[in-house]
């Protein structure tokens, strides 16, 4: 429920309080639920509950309910003093009321070959987002909405790419430190250290927890090959869904083991290559093939397992959904990475030197990042 309407009546019985909006929409609220949501109950510094779920009655009921200017009070059987709810509040709650968090829903984009990074996405100073806290919230709101989001301006010195994210999250230090460079050396590692064009893939799936959002900072652009490629998992996955929905089942109910070993770091985890939220909702990707260790499956399982897999790995391959942009010197973009694959094209380092700076940065900080700057700028502006 979208505006919080003003309420037109309620009633009561000992289980359930019913709600009739003025706009005559109607929401049910249990006994239960309600007692175990009283504003008494919770700190007022902080908002953390005071309570535990045995605390509670296993059956408290209701004797009345009475609305008030902007409250619905409620009368209890049983000893409890009376409660007063706030009706923004009930209707911020009420069932199919809205997305709950403090981030905008995701809006996945499909067909990436149509779009134009510089006119589709979010894009701005580094200057600007920091001088203009609500430039940087756009920012970030699209951020969050799209996946992904450039920032140019940024100053061509290694440590620049740590100020930069300052404004956006908190950086994740990982076995490669708080920063690492993407650029070719004598047998790498990693792959992504090399000269090679990298298909579409999600970093570091054999890590746990997963790193929630990546930053690439160019330091020196290839004049030649070395154009970045970015798909929306999201979107993808969800094409899958819809393509073959037995393909889609496989690959969310089948943990998929990534390995990754160096002479400093031996990492592993399971997961799904297309996770889903407790709703059944897409909720992650992870897919990077070059990390995937042999599979733990029947014999009589891996034919069907395959198919999904090759399905999947098909949509990724298909130019009509990459996002293909060239950046520059200067320039820094930020990725969901459990939601944006990105890869690059193939470039020669002995012809032209290519630099990338990067970093991760922890999930939540990101969505904390917009939720606080949201809310300083309501306070500030009285909105």
């Amino acid at each position: 429920m979208s505006g919080q309407p003003p309420a037109a009546s309620v009633t009561a019985t000992p289980e359930l309080l019913r709600i009739e909006w003025a706009d005559g929409t109607v929401s049910e609220f249990a006994s239960l639920w309600l007692r175990d949501n009283r504003p008494e109950d919770r700190d007022p510094g902080n908002g953390q509950r005071l309570i535990d779920v045995t605390d509670l009655p296993e059956q408290p009921r209701m004797r009345s309910a009475l609305l008030r200017a902007g409250s619905v009070r409620v009368e209890w059987q049983d000893e409890t003093p009376p409660t007063s709810f706030e009706l923004a509040w009930l209707a911020r709650y009420a069932a199919g009321g809205g997305r709950e968090g403090p981030a905008p829903a995701p809006e996945p984009w499909r067909e990436g070959a149509t779009l134009d990074a510089a006119r589709d996405f979010a894009w701005t100073t580094l200057a600007a987002a920091r001088r203009d806290p609500a430039a940087r919230l756009d920012w970030l709101q699209r951020l969050l909405r799209d996946g992904i989001a450039f920032l140019r301006g940024v100053p061509c010195e290694e440590a620049a790419i740590l100020d930069a994210v300052s404004l956006i999250g908190r950086v994740t230090e990982t076995n490669y430190g708080l920063v690492f460079d993407v650029r070719s050396v004598p047998q790498p590692e990693n792959l992504a250290y090399s000269d090679l064009g990298l298909g579409l893939h999600t970093d570091n799936p054999y890590r746990d927890p997963v790193p929630g959002f990546q930053a690439l900072h160019v330091l020196v652009a290839s004049r030649e090959g070395g154009a970045s490629l970015f798909a929306d998992g999201f979107a993808l996955a969800q094409e899958l869904r819809a393509r073959d929905p037995g393909a889609f089942g496989w690959l969310t109910r089948t943990a998929v083991p990534f390995r990754y070993q160096s002479q400093d770091a031996e990492l592993y985890a399971e997961r799904p290559l297309i996770q889903l939220s407790c709703r059944g909702e897409i909720a992650a990707v992870h897919y990077n093939s070059r990390s995937i260790a042999p599979l733990r499956l029947p014999p009589g399982e891996l034919e069907s397992y395959y198919a999904a897999y090759r399905r999947f790995a098909g949509l990724l391959r298909d130019a009509r959904f990459q996002l293909r942009l060239r950046l520059d010197d200067g320039d820094l973009v930020v990725f969901d990475n459990q939601r944006i694959l990105h890869g690059r094209t193939a470039f020669s380092s002995a012809r032209y030197p290519r630099h990338l700076r990067g970093c991760y940065l922890s999930r939540d900080s990101v969505f904390s990042a917009a939720a606080l700057l949201r809310h300083r700028l309501a306070r500030e502006t009285g909105a």
